[in-house]
Protein backbone atom coordinates (compact mmCIF):
# COMPACT_ATOMS: atom_id res chain seq x y z
CA UNK A 1 0.00 0.00 0.00
CA UNK A 2 1.12 3.41 -0.32
CA UNK A 3 -1.38 4.73 1.74
CA UNK A 4 -2.81 4.65 5.02
CA UNK A 5 -6.46 3.68 5.28
CA UNK A 6 -8.91 2.76 7.33
CA UNK A 7 -11.11 1.09 5.09
CA UNK A 8 -11.59 0.03 1.28
CA UNK A 9 -14.06 -0.24 -1.18
CA UNK A 10 -14.70 -1.70 -4.48
CA UNK A 11 -15.76 -0.61 -7.38
CA UNK A 12 -16.63 -2.79 -10.13
CA UNK A 13 -17.64 -1.48 -13.64
CA UNK A 14 -18.73 -2.84 -17.24
CA UNK A 15 -16.71 -1.00 -19.75
CA UNK A 16 -19.45 -0.62 -23.07
CA UNK A 17 -18.30 1.95 -25.84
CA UNK A 18 -16.21 3.65 -23.65
CA UNK A 19 -19.27 4.08 -21.15
CA UNK A 20 -18.32 2.77 -16.98
CA UNK A 21 -21.71 0.94 -16.07
CA UNK A 22 -21.78 0.61 -12.62
CA UNK A 23 -21.92 -3.57 -11.49
CA UNK A 24 -23.10 -4.78 -8.29
CA UNK A 25 -21.01 -7.44 -5.98
CA UNK A 26 -22.05 -8.99 -3.21
CA UNK A 27 -19.26 -7.54 -1.11
CA UNK A 28 -17.45 -4.15 -1.91
CA UNK A 29 -16.07 -4.10 1.50
CA UNK A 30 -12.39 -4.95 0.97
CA UNK A 31 -11.97 -5.08 4.96
CA UNK A 32 -14.07 -8.00 4.42
CA UNK A 33 -12.31 -9.20 1.35
CA UNK A 34 -9.07 -10.60 2.02
CA UNK A 35 -7.27 -7.51 3.23
CA UNK A 36 -6.77 -6.66 6.33
CA UNK A 37 -7.76 -3.25 7.83
CA UNK A 38 -6.74 -1.02 8.94
CA UNK A 39 -4.47 -0.47 5.80
CA UNK A 40 -1.02 0.70 6.53
CA UNK A 41 1.62 2.01 3.92
CA UNK A 42 4.47 -0.19 2.96
CA UNK A 43 2.22 -3.48 3.62
CA UNK A 44 1.78 -5.95 1.49
CA UNK A 45 -2.07 -6.81 0.85
CA UNK A 46 -4.07 -9.59 -0.86
CA UNK A 47 -7.51 -9.31 -2.07
CA UNK A 48 -10.04 -11.84 -2.92
CA UNK A 49 -13.36 -11.25 -4.38
CA UNK A 50 -15.99 -12.79 -6.81
CA UNK A 51 -17.76 -11.83 -9.81
CA UNK A 52 -20.91 -13.19 -9.97
CA UNK A 53 -22.21 -13.74 -13.57
CA UNK A 54 -26.12 -14.01 -13.36
CA UNK A 55 -28.38 -16.29 -16.07
CA UNK A 56 -30.38 -13.10 -16.88
CA UNK A 57 -27.41 -11.38 -18.21
CA UNK A 58 -27.32 -10.87 -22.10
CA UNK A 59 -24.58 -12.60 -23.82
CA UNK A 60 -21.66 -9.92 -24.50
CA UNK A 61 -18.00 -9.07 -24.86
CA UNK A 62 -16.92 -6.09 -22.37
CA UNK A 63 -14.10 -4.81 -20.18
CA UNK A 64 -14.40 -5.16 -16.89
CA UNK A 65 -13.10 -2.64 -14.43
CA UNK A 66 -12.53 -3.19 -10.97
CA UNK A 67 -11.13 -0.28 -8.39
CA UNK A 68 -10.41 -0.93 -4.55
CA UNK A 69 -10.55 2.60 -3.24
CA UNK A 70 -9.63 3.89 0.10
CA UNK A 71 -11.11 6.66 2.79
CA UNK A 72 -10.35 9.31 0.68
CA UNK A 73 -11.68 7.68 -2.57
CA UNK A 74 -8.00 7.37 -3.69
CA UNK A 75 -7.21 4.82 -5.69
CA UNK A 76 -5.70 1.83 -3.78
CA UNK A 77 -5.58 -0.55 -7.52
CA UNK A 78 -6.98 -0.84 -10.73
CA UNK A 79 -7.24 -3.83 -13.40
CA UNK A 80 -9.63 -3.81 -16.65
CA UNK A 81 -9.79 -7.55 -18.00
CA UNK A 82 -11.87 -8.35 -21.07
CA UNK A 83 -14.47 -10.73 -20.58
CA UNK A 84 -17.21 -12.48 -22.77
CA UNK A 85 -20.82 -13.27 -21.49
CA UNK A 86 -22.50 -16.25 -23.12
CA UNK A 87 -25.54 -17.88 -22.55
Amino acid sequence: AETESQGSKARVYGEMLHVDVPFPIPEPDGCKSGIQCPIQKGHSYSYLNKLPVKSEYPSIKLIVKWELVDDQDEMLFCWKIPVQITS
